[in-house]
């Protein structure tokens, strides 16, 4: 009886040891360019201020739009926030800013504190409207042309590369 518990731990050591190894080894990197030259999907966010909604379509009359997902309460957010000044000053962008999951009056302090480089803001209290994009965190940003078209998904907070990408592709 001894000798069946040994060989029973042994192979259940074998086993984790197998399932650890193995999930050690799993690409967990978050992969988004199967999105790029895809059509942006249908969504329907809440205006930011009012009971009205954007919609896919509201999003054709610029040349270029970066949806960027963000809330108060992400530190990332406040760190990517001057590119998002910087980017607000280019002619042939629009940025629509995706509130996520927030409060509304600690989001309007958060634009009142660094600035509001959004051309529109839109909200998405429980997080929905964001899967359609694939968020699965924030920030993250998403660059469409006219066409609604996903040139670029920008996953964390934007840097300075980042930037010189968007104002390259948008320019």
């Amino acid at each position: 009886m001894q000798k069946a518990t040994k060989v029973l731990i042994i192979l259940f050591l074998i086993f984790v040891i197998s399932i650890f190894y193995v999930s050690l080894n799993r690409d967990t990197s978050y992969n988004t360019s199967s999105l790029i030259n895809k059509e942006l999907p249908e969504f329907e966010i809440s205006f930011f201020d009012e009971k009205k909604f954007y919609k896919k379509n509201d999003l054709k009359k610029n040349d270029y739009t970066l949806i960027n997902f963000w809330a108060s309460w992400c530190a990332p957010c406040r760190t990517e926030h001057p590119i998002l000044m910087k980017l607000s000053q280019e002619k042939n962008l629009k940025i629509f800013g995706v509130n996520f999951k927030d409060k509304k009056i600690h989001a309007d302090q958060f634009l009142k504190e660094l600035g509001n480089p959004y051309a529109f803001i839109g909200k998405d209290i429980n997080g929905k409207q964001s899967v359609r994009f694939g968020i699965y965190g924030i920030p993250e940003s998403i660059l469409i042309n006219k066409n609604l078209l996903i040139m670029k998904k920008f996953v964390g907070p934007l840097s300075s590369e980042n930037l010189n990408q968007i104002v390259e592709i948008i320019n």
